[in-house]
């Protein structure tokens, strides 16, 4: 099986082109930088591994209308390896994830206010996590008067 799932943030905008002929097809090429788990110099500096991905069609013609640099989404797909003859005679060997689907991984309000991702020297910290909701704000609270243990117990 070959399934792959990567998180990252887009380190630029998609690269989109359109295949030639009667039923042109959008193909859309970009890089994720996605965080490593763990870092191999213990140091607190974040490090990230930067994945080329590609989508087609609908896909792609999604990644060209939503997604930007510093987007950070959930892509799914597969890893593809393949080779060519560079101008200067030289065998390049690629590889590539094909992506079958993509979804944002954090609201707009986070991406802006993340200040567009990576930024070339490693990853902005991430968002604060959301604390925990006070007693106070009407959410599972047992109201005043009501026995605080319940019937089903």
């Amino acid at each position: 099986m070959n399934k792959v799932i990567l998180m990252g943030r887009l380190t630029r905008d998609p690269e989109v082109r359109y295949s030639q002929g009667d039923n042109a097809m959008a193909i859309a090429r970009y890089t994720l930088a996605v965080d490593r788990r763990f870092n191999r110099n213990n140091n607190d500096e974040n490090s990230a591994d930067f994945i080329g991905c590609v989508a087609f069609g609908k896909s792609a013609e999604f990644a060209e209308r939503y997604l930007h640099k510093g987007t950070k989404i959930v892509a799914t797909g597969r890893i593809q390896t393949g080779s060519y003859v560079n101008k200067d005679g030289v065998k390049v060997y690629t590889t590539d994830v094909v992506v079958e689907d993509q979804e944002f991984a954090e609201s707009k309000n986070s991406a802006a206010s993340n200040d567009g991702g990576y930024n070339g020297g490693g990853y902005n910290n991430a968002p604060a996590r959301p604390q925990p909701a006070a007693a106070t704000d009407g959410f599972m609270n047992i109201p005043d008067g009501i026995d605080e243990e319940l019937p089903f117990n």
